[in-house]
């Protein structure tokens, strides 16, 4: 899995030619931690359709900021360089696999 920080996101997200999902965290998160498999599960699954990326908000506020995220762990999902959808909290892996497939589709 992909990690990004500041100096990257625009480069791998951004200006990605595929779509990316972006899972915001933070190592004193309890829920990104319980959600962290089911991000690498479908990292996994999905590799070489789709980026799956990880950004620590404590190391880039700034982008989390930008994306308006309020609440970790947020998901989302980025297709064209532009957001396509989101999650917050602990969702399962059909949910972040369905959204995955309406932006590969």
């Amino acid at each position: 899995m992909l990690e990004l920080t500041k100096d990257n996101f625009e480069k791998e997200v951004l200006n990605s030619s595929i779509p990316v999902v972006v899972d915001f965290w933070a190592t004193w998160c309890m829920p990104c931690k319980m959600i962290a498999p089911i991000v690498e599960e479908v990292s996994n699954e999905y590799a070489g359709r789709c980026k799956v990326a990880r950004l620590n908000i404590d190391d880039a506020m700034e982008i989390a900021t930008r994306f308006g995220v309020m609440n970790i762990p947020t998901i989302i999902f980025f297709k064209g360089g532009s957001e396509f959808s989101r999650v917050i909290g602990v969702v399962s892996k059909d949910t972040i696999a369905g959204k995955i497939n309406e932006a590969i589709a």
